[in-house]
């Protein structure tokens, strides 16, 4: 077994090419820090319309085509030049992927993600295998990828290229399962006789996730505590039969974060730099916040309050809206970027309008605005119903901005609560998902943003400190794929 490995990572998004949520920001590290400890990484991801060949720099180099059913699809393969950076190729099928979004609209998932993301299972495999290249393991992430483990497990695939290589799946949500109508067998030519509850059926539709979590020799989440929720009725979705089956091959990494990007120190999207030792650009950004989001200068002398968020109710979007008049009553400001759901969107315009002056909403993706919100505002709201990982709450600390989280998953690993006897801590905690508690939370964080301002440094600085860099997850990674490869020996 080699000390440098091939590692070969299927995933349908990465920064800064297409993101809709954590898995970009995941897409975006992890090669690099595998590839900083020797190893060598190829990632293969659907060119979306977001991936412009001019802004990009892509190059052509050749193209694939596989059988999808009784009919052949063809997909330009290109990627980027690049120099010391791990490599990202990517498949340009317009029919499939030119599109505005990448799964879907407001009002729903596209129709035809089943035969848009079997063919990127299988092109993606095809496309490596046409180079050449023969990765000792092969990394796939969420329910997109999912189905490339089933169709390397049962022959689906270039039998020299991926003889003897690992199989690793990582979770990064549950709750997206990419469950489909079982004739995606027959799109996919696979064998019917994966059909059954211990293969990839799920209450009679076929579901990409579970193909994943079935044929993967080891089964990855992005935290600890996520990887006991899940093999639990409560979160597991209706999956936590077969991950209990495997628990033995359930392990939890924490994501890290990448601080050449997120780091007040350097931050391009600041105005300013500050510091754990200098805390006064801290204030700056804030004044630049809400300057950009048109909010009067007179709130920063008040608790700032944000969120970065998908508007949905996983994120917790449904106690917020209980609450916001109650959040109000807080005499906070409140400052929210995200996209989700048609009537989150609409509930949120209306909010703007009856809180001008102390609201601001941005209902889009705005990268350098997102950065701009953790450096500006003085406390991270994450109320999440459940979070695998979550890494705004990890941002935030780098940023002295303090998080107030429910116990779940990541967030559950990440946040040290507020000590009210010590002062020591690095954010505020509660656990149950309930509107009341989430309340009292945010409001002593508010009260001792107030009241005691040396305790509130503190904790900033506390969690400024904090080393939750790539380096750790990636060597716990390489440990996880040596595993699995001793599976394919």
């Amino acid at each position: 077994m080699t000390d440098r490995l091939k590692i070969l990572m299927l995933a349908s998004e990465m920064i800064p090419y297409a993101k809709t949520g954590g898995l970009a920001d995941v897409m975006g590290a992890l090669p690099a820090a595998l590839r900083a400890l020797g190893h060598e990484v190829r990632s293969v991801m659907p060119r979306y319309r977001s991936v412009e060949p001019k802004r990009f720099g892509l190059r052509r180099i050749g193209e694939v085509s596989v059988p999808l059913g009784d009919r052949r699809v063809t997909a330009e393969v290109s990627q980027i030049p690049t120099k010391g950076e791990p490599e990202v190729l990517f498949l340009n099928q317009p029919r499939y992927f030119d599109r505005e979004n990448l799964y879907g609209t407001p009002r729903g998932d596209y129709p035809d993600n089943n035969e848009r993301f079997t063919f990127y299972a299988k092109a993606a495999l095809e496309a490596i295998a046409r180079l050449g290249w023969a990765p000792d393991v092969v990394h796939a992430h969420d329910w997109q990828s999912g189905l490339a483990l089933a169709v390397l497990a049962l022959g689906g695939a270039d039998a020299g290229t991926y003889a003897s290589s690992g199989r690793i799946f990582t979770i990064h949500n549950l709750a997206y399962q990419g469950n489909f109508e079982p004739d995606v067998l027959d799109l996919a030519g696979l064998p019917h006789s994966c059909f059954h509850p211990d293969g990839s059926e799920f209450y009679g539709k076929l579901s990409f996730l579970k193909a994943g979590i079935v044929y993967a020799d080891v089964i990855t989440t992005v935290s600890r505590k996520y990887a006991e929720e899940i093999q639990t009725p409560e979160y597991g979705c209706g999956m936590e039969g077969i991950l209990r089956v495997r628990k033995e091959d359930v392990t939890g990494i924490l994501n890290g974060v990448d601080y050449t990007q997120w780091d007040p120190r350097h931050d391009k999207y600041l105005p300013t730099s500050y510091s754990p030792e200098d805390l006064a650009g801290k204030r700056v950004c804030k004044r630049a916040l809400l300057d950009r989001m048109k909010l009067p200068a007179a709130l920063a002398d008040k608790p700032l309050v944000g969120m970065i968020t998908r508007l949905v109710d996983q994120k917790g979007m449904d106690l917020v809206a209980q609450s916001i008049d109650r959040i109000f009553a807080l005499d906070v400001g409140f400052v929210l970027l995200g996209t989700g759901e048609a009537h989150y969107h609409a509930l949120f315009e209306e909010i703007a309008k009856r809180y001008k002056g102390r609201a601001a909403i941005q209902l889009s993706f705005d990268e350098g605005l997102a950065h701009q919100i953790e450096a500006g505002v003085d406390m991270f709201l994450m109320p999440s119903r459940y979070e695998p990982c979550g890494l705004n709450q990890i941002y935030s600390l780098r940023y002295g901005t303090i998080p107030v989280v429910r116990a779940t998953g990541g967030l559950d690993d990440t946040i040290v609560p507020y000590d009210a006897r010590t002062g020591g801590g690095t954010g505020f905690k509660f656990h149950d998902y309930s509107a009341v508690a989430m309340l009292e939370t945010l409001s002593e964080a508010v009260n001792v943003w107030r009241k005691d301002r040396k305790r509130w440094e503190a904790l900033m600085r506390e969690g400024m400190g904090r080393d939750l860099s790539w380096s750790t997850s990636a060597r716990q990674y390489v440990e996880v794929y040596r595993r699995a490869m001793r599976r394919r020996c």
